[in-house]
């Protein structure tokens, strides 16, 4: 049985551009070694957004040697790369970027979002890409609420949707360069879940609403994440309320991770070429989008 390590809360809060007012749960700066191959993870929200006209979000920025994931619990966001990908989503729907070996985007509230207002609440994730695929090709993927399959948890304790990895025999549509799992769960009160995960792996709960009881005396609550020990394969917890989870697990990599704001590699040459690369152009340019 797996136990809990420890309870991850926030770093503080401050804002992401003008769109996304956020807590930073873990970054590659605190628990990376703990939470490999996560590097971090912001949660904006939950909150609520006046309508307006104004252009709402964060501008043009690089990233290289991993990927983004945005998960979207209530609000919509438009995305734009130099990789040419891009598009909306909203309630239920996952952006998967992956910056390879280098992109430029921008992230704003949607137009029509932005129009008309309301509740708003996104996590972010950064996944570390293996060495040998850190110089991969940049490209998005926007995977829709309808294309993430959903699983009814034994014992009537609730759903599942497999945004990443297997469940079940339900497998997410997410390409990942290496083995994950990534679950967005809903447990009823007074359910209990378990599950059987490979040994030696990350595995993490991170709570958006309700509450979880991990053995006989740890609760885990909003805005929290409880990092189990890696020894053990049955994960299992009970729901004390209705709750909403995310289950982060994977193999942690093990490889070194030095990072310099929007860029993580392995090694400082590797940092001081991102830089010199972005300098000279080299991580393309974002066409029009407006």
């Amino acid at each position: 049985m797996k136990k809990l390590a420890f309870i991850k809360r926030s770093n503080g809060r401050h804002w992401v551009g003008d769109g996304f007012p956020v807590q930073s749960i873990f970054s590659y700066r605190d628990i990376h070694e703990e939470m490999s191959p996560f590097l971090l993870m912001d949660y904006a929200g939950p909150t609520s957004f006046e309508p307006t006209d104004k252009r709402r979000g964060v501008g043009q920025h690089p990233h290289r040697g991993f990927e983004t994931v945005t998960i979207v619990y209530d609000g919509e966001v438009t995305h734009h790369d130099s990789a040419n990908g891009g598009g909306t989503i909203g309630a239920g729907d996952v952006q998967w970027m992956t910056a390879g070996a280098g992109i430029l985007h921008e992230e704003y509230h949607s137009a029509d979002y932005a129009q008309r207002g309301g509740p708003f609440e996104m996590i972010q994730l950064w996944v570390n890409l293996p060495a040998r695929d850190k110089m991969a090709a940049p490209s998005y993927q926007g995977i829709t609420d309808a294309q993430i399959p959903r699983v009814e948890l034994p014992g009537n304790a609730g759903t599942a949707r497999i945004i990443a990895g297997e469940y079940m025999g339900a497998k997410g549509v997410t390409h990942t360069f290496s083995p994950m799992n990534v679950w967005d769960m809903r447990l009823k009160a007074g359910s209990s879940f378990s599950v059987e995960l490979p040994e030696g792996h990350t595995t993490a709960l991170f709570i958006l609403r309700g509450a979880v009881r991990i053995g006989d005396t740890h609760m885990i609550r909003p805005s929290e994440l409880a990092v189990l020990e890696r020894h053990g394969t049955r994960l299992a917890f009970d729901a004390t309320e209705g709750t909403i989870l995310l289950l982060l697990n994977g193999t942690p990599l093990n490889e070194p991770i030095i990072g310099y704001g929007p860029f993580v590699m392995n090694s400082w040459d590797e940092i001081t070429q991102a830089i010199e690369d972005l300098n000279n152009g080299r991580f393309g340019t974002i066409a029009s989008s407006s």
